[in-house]
């Protein structure tokens, strides 16, 4: 009997094994009496498939061992690899999801399949609600260290970047690890200006409100790596500064020197910044404030913005809109900052301002892209003086969107121009949300790694493909991840597609570690 318990606890210590082995990318041999030491064979052979290692093969004899990639087979007669006895290994396909780790798949997947859900979502939001605005101290996540953790290493780890400069930084090496160029970074700290009981006219609130803005955000601009962008909300500097936007009056002096001081920041790290688009109650008066601070930035770096517009290409008035802009750019002499989205107030905004289907939609965000790209007006885009004009101003794009056929679209017409040498001059970056369509901004970057022109007049070289993220306590972020989970339910179809995506690569990394384990 001792030696039936014996053998049967060495079979339950060799399938735990076997198990941590393939989370952590080793191959154990099958038989009890080693269980300590790793075959000769397969001691350092990593499960590839769940640890995102790219696959490598020992080298043919007629390939050449120089460390010259390029090379190592030109330098061998072609007759001479056709004659080749040695059999090629078999290339595994991969998909673009294979460059995230194990636990970012495993994490994607578990709240996909809640956001995908009309059966879980809904409990989902209203839970983040009584979080987001708790009344006992335990939903409160800033009073319940339990809690705090939880929502900490699940939804929070998935949206946002940090807690603090350590955290955030961490983040952002890790994401450009992936192969991004960078973040899009916003504070996640909000005046609530809907709850706030401060009144426009007292002076030294709105001021304190501004000061707590200014703060946050510098810290923001301090915690971006030169490249980065810094998205900026302007109602978020209080009570005060919604009231001057809903009359489209001018910023005040405390307010204008507060921007200003922003803008001296990221200027001299070479950060750029983002307005958010925001409702329309309030966003005549925004872009109004935008076009001034995009003349006080730009115009002091020549052929480069940094300071951009959001404009939603779901509003009817959108291409007129940025048509008058491209023409105040055009007068003024600066490189306009374009960040072309297709609108987050769906629910909210008047129905008469917005396009009548989503294929209107879908229309004109396609038709600004492609005219911007070009530099060229069109159907879409037209000009907006009466003269007849064809070509565009010096423009800056960045193209936000969780659209695959957007982006599709987008990448095909750069790569088509890169083919024929047309240098156009527009710098071209891709933004998604940090947890979000995955799929699309990995699709993105592989695409671009396996089509790359060659020819000596390409100027699409490396992708330029960003992740949107916050930064804040666990606390603060709450009203962040709630809208998270509000848009999902107005693109269930959207994070269904992404849900299937991650179980298609889990299955991928389960198939091919079994494979290698064999």
């Amino acid at each position: 009997m001792r030696h039936v318990i014996k053998y049967l606890f060495s079979q339950a210590a060799l399938g735990y094994i076997r198990l941590v082995s393939m989370l952590n990318g080793v191959v154990y041999c099958s038989s009890p009496a080693t269980l300590s030491t790793p075959t000769m064979k397969a001691s350092r052979r990593p499960l590839r498939a769940l640890s995102c290692m790219p696959t490598t093969y020992p080298t043919p004899r007629y390939v050449s061992g120089t460390s010259n990639a390029k090379s190592s087979i030109a330098a061998t007669p072609a007759t001479s690899l056709l004659h080749q006895a040695v059999p090629s290994p078999k290339k595994e396909a991969t998909s673009p999801l294979a460059k995230l780790p194990l636990s970012s798949v495993l994490r994607s997947l578990m709240i996909l399949s809640v956001s995908s859900s009309s059966l879980l979502l809904k409990p989902c939001i209203y839970t983040l609600s009584m979080l987001a605005h708790p009344k006992t101290p335990l939903l409160d996540v800033a009073k319940n260290p339990l809690l705090n953790m939880l929502v900490k290493h699940t939804i929070y780890k998935q949206f946002n970047a940090g807690e603090n400069k350590l955290e955030v930084q961490q983040s952002i090496h890790a994401i450009k690890n992936l192969g991004y160029r960078g973040v899009l970074l916003g504070y996640a700290k909000e005046v609530l200006v809907g709850e706030s009981n401060v009144s426009p006219r007292d002076e030294k609130a709105a001021r304190e409100e501004v000061q707590t803005w200014l703060d946050g955000t510098l810290q923001t601009v301090d915690m971006a790596q030169e490249g980065d962008f810094v998205a900026l909300k302007f109602t978020g500097m209080g009570v005060q500064a919604l009231d001057l936007l809903q009359k489209k009056a001018a910023p005040s002096p405390f307010m204008d020197e507060a921007i200003q001081r922003v803008c001296d920041l990221a200027i001299s790290r070479n950060v750029r910044l983002l307005v958010d688009a925001e409702e329309q109650a309030v966003q005549p008066g925004i872009e109004n404030w935008t076009m001034k601070y995009q003349k006080y930035c730009n115009s002091q770096t020549p052929g480069r913005a940094i300071f951009y517009n959001t404009y939603q290409a779901y509003l009817c008035s959108t291409p007129t809109t940025l048509a008058e802009h491209l023409e105040i750019a055009r007068q003024e002499g600066y490189t306009l900052g374009v960040k072309l989205v297709r609108g987050a107030y769906l629910k909210t905004e008047p129905r008469h301002l917005i396009w009548s289907t989503k294929e209107e939609t879908d229309a004109c965000y396609d038709g600004v892209v492609e005219a911007l790209l070009t530099r060229r007006y069109n159907s879409m885009l037209k000009p907006a003086s009466g003269e007849h004009q064809t070509e565009l101003p010096p423009v800056n794009v960045i193209i936000a969107t969780h659209n695959r056929d957007s982006v599709r679209k987008a990448h095909a017409l750069r790569l088509q121009q890169a083919s024929k040498g047309e240098d156009k001059g527009v710098d071209l970056s891709y933004a998604q949300l940090q947890g979000m369509a995955d799929e699309v901004s990995c699709e993105l970057l592989e695409g671009f790694q396996s089509s790359e022109p060659t020819g000596k007049n390409s100027f699409v070289e490396s992708p330029n493909v960003y992740k949107l993220l916050t930064w804040g306590s666990v606390k603060e972020c709450m009203g962040f991840l709630l809208r998270r989970a509000v848009e999902n339910t107005e693109a269930v179809g959207r994070t269904k597609q992404s849900q299937e995506a991650m179980f298609a690569e889990l299955k991928r990394r389960a198939r091919q570690a079994f494979r290698l384990s064999s």
